[in-house]
């Protein structure tokens, strides 16, 4: 085996990709062998480190220094005097603020990273995803040799029981309960299938997992396999993630050669194949019928239950679905213990979760805390608060089937029972972060407009309700609101909630009912007033011109509709009934001289 002194770790997640990462893979490796360094130096590259804000992002082993936002022109630097010379570039090494003194150099000294506890993320950024030699050195495919030699499938459930684990794909459903159904359904044939659907705006969980460690999903659907009487797994995943797909499909075909999926695993009587299928991006096909009709070829359309997929789900059998994040838990459950990862969250919420953090935000990138803890704690410790000293407002949480909690709340904890009492709920783990410049009503506009672009149309609550509810907030937003719109959307929100068929029309009203519930005045303000007091919504919005104004023409220069007017030298005027409310005169304005009310 080849040992190496110094390790160049790039992030080759989809995120530092798109900046350019692998053309610095390939420039490190160029530079390292021309430098006679290519048999003491190894590139690897791996999956996202988590701190998207800062990619692309390289870690040079042993010193763990962090290097953030590298160029091409960079990378020369570092090998000449870092893996050359043995002297970090300071001037490369990530810092929490542009005017911080002092450089956090190591992972553990930055503030992102002090506070995470990574379990389902343990391995991306690590380990190379595909290779499996480097899966199997960070104890990949101990615990399926653990429960195939050591357990039976019923203490691999109960195991599975007795940590907590709650699903971490949206309703937060007890794993090890869902097991046991499928476990104690008869049938010849029996399914595993793992939801790597991920459809949330902003969330991009699942996706991580997949392109950094995809050997704990195999690993995990087998020791699932294993414990219900499974012989088959499917991954159904999106198309729109070629990376992850890729990474997947290559893991598949390592795990096959080391004996560690299809006939006689380990040299024990157990079977397990897994196999891809591709969705389209339906938002739908994340609920669990949908997704497995699509799976069995059929449209994606969710059906009434029961019965439930644990008697009757793919191809008619009983099937057993979590999501990638859920069974990247599994391994560490079953190798460490259920007394072990309850110890970690509360009571009722053990373990961690993975949140795609984004929107108003200085740290966007993945997060992975304990459970219970703080909303402020993941906003300002770990997000590093919300950027351009602006005031942080509220926080969407749980995608389009979730709701905004407001400042005033911003102690609340992070766990399932406490946020479906606020009104929002887990969801897969998006959270979006808004400031002061965003209004609310304009929020549920747009989560219900996905909603209703996403809805498969096979019920009328959804199909109908939903699309009733977003005609009302466009006339809301565009200054036409009615003085009983909001009773009219708080009634259709409940009757939905109460009489759509699946999850999706049933959540789909959260956004308006949370922000009814917090920022009722923003609603009252855009349809009593026609004001937006975040000055955001465009058709409400009037234009005002100060006595800041220098008189310099610029703003009457690039008004498409001349509605300024005013000579040079002089203070200007806008002709409110001619403006058409664009904005363009307030980007060119070199003084501030122009406000929005």
């Amino acid at each position: 085996m080849d040992l190496f002194r110094a390790h160049v770790l790039v992030c080759a997640g989809t995120g530092c990709s798109s900046s350019g990462s692998l053309e610095l893979i390939k420039r490190f490796e160029e530079q390292i062998e021309s430098s006679g360094l290519d048999k003491e130096v190894k590139v690897i590259r791996t999956g996202c480190f988590g701190l998207c804000e800062a990619g692309p992002v390289v870690i040079v082993y042993p010193e763990g220094t962090f290097y953030s936002r590298i160029r091409l022109e960079d990378v020369d630097e570092i090998v000449a005097e870092h893996l050359l010379k043995g002297r970090i570039v300071q001037h490369l090494v990530y810092k929490e603020k542009a005017d911080d003194e002092e450089d956090h150099v190591t992972l553990e000294e930055i503030d992102f990273y002090r506070t995470q506890k990574r379990l389902a993320l343990r391995n991306c950024g690590v380990i190379d995803p595909e290779n499996i030699d480097e899966a199997i050195a960070f104890d990949g495919y101990m615990a399926l040799a653990k429960a195939l030699n050591e357990m039976t499938r019923e203490e691999v459930i109960d195991e599975v029981l007795k940590s907590g684990l709650r699903g971490r794909g949206g309703g937060g459903f007890p794993t090890g309960l869902k097991w046991k159904f499928t476990y104690n359904s008869v049938s010849d044939q029996k399914y595993v299938a793992c939801n790597a659907d991920e459809g949330d705006p902003g969330a991009f969980m699942d996706r991580s997992i997949l392109e950094g460690d995809p050997h704990a999903l195999i690993e995990a659907m087998a020791i699932a396999g294993y414990a219900i009487g499974a012989t088959e797994g499917y991954v159904y995943v999106r198309a729109e993630y070629p990376i992850a797909v890729k990474r997947l499909e290559i893991a598949i075909e390592q795990a096959h050669e080391y004996g560690l999926l299809g006939k006689g695993i380990m040299g024990t009587d157990f079977n397990f194949d897994l196999f891809i299928r591709l969705g389209a991006g339906a938002f739908v096909c994340g609920e669990e019928t949908a997704l497995m009709a699509s799976i069995d070829g059929r449209r994606g359309e969710p059906r009434p239950r029961p019965p439930f997929p644990a008697v009757k789900g793919l191809f008619d059998k009983p099937t057993m679905l979590n999501n990638v994040e859920t069974y990247a838990n599994i391994p560490q459950i079953i190798l460490k213990g259920a007394d072990w990862f309850s110890s970690i969250g509360t009571e009722k919420s053990t373990g961690t979760k993975v949140f795609a953090l984004g929107g108003k935000i200085n740290n966007t990138g993945l997060v992975e805390v304990p459970m219970g803890t703080p909303l402020r704690e993941i906003i300002y410790q770990i997000g590093g608060g919300i950027p351009n000293g602006k005031k942080f407002k509220a926080v969407q949480t749980g995608g389009p089937s979730g709701g905004c909690i407001p400042a005033d709340l911003l102690d609340v904890s992070i766990e399932y029972d406490t946020l479906i009492e606020i009104g929002s709920m887990m969801g897969s783990g998006g959270m979006i972060v808004m400031d002061e410049d965003n209004c609310m009503v304009d929020i549920a506009r747009f989560f219900l407009d996905f909603t209703v672009d996403e809805s498969c149309g096979k019920c009328a609550p959804c199909r109908i309700g939903t699309k009733r509810m977003l005609e009302i907030l466009e006339r809301i937003v565009e200054g036409k609101g009615e003085e009983d719109d909001i009773d009219k959307l708080e009634t259709l929100a409940r009757n939905i909630k109460e009489t759509a068929l699946c999850g999706l029309g049933q959540t789909a009203p959260n956004p308006v009912l949370s922000t009814l519930r917090y920022f009722r005045d923003e609603y009252e303000a855009h349809i009593k007033e026609k004001r937006c007091p975040a000055h955001h919504c465009q058709k409400l919005l009037n234009y005002e011109i100060t006595d800041k104004c220098r008189g310099c023409t610029a703003c009457a220069k690039v008004c498409p509709v001349h509605a300024i007017t005013g000579s040079v030298k002089e203070i200007h005027k806008i002709d409110i009934l001619t403006c058409i409310k664009c904005g363009a005169c307030m980007e060119k304005c070199r003084f501030g001289a122009i406000v929005k009310n």
